[in-house]
């Protein structure tokens, strides 16, 4: 019973710091462009690097 006044407040804590990290890369800019980060791969060089001689 006394593991609960420990894991209530823990698992509080944890739920708050996972909302505030959502609310700061929400508000910050993280999911402006989707599509282009998405897309980025398949624009990938993968011809490997040059050998200049």
């Amino acid at each position: 019973m006394i593991i609960l006044y420990l894991l209530l407040p823990l698992s509080l804590l944890f739920v708050l710091v996972i909302g505030v990290s959502l609310w700061w890369a929400v508000f910050n800019g993280q999911y402006d462009d989707t599509d282009n980060a998405g897309a980025a791969i398949l624009r990938d060089d993968d011809s490997g690097p040059t050998v200049r001689g």
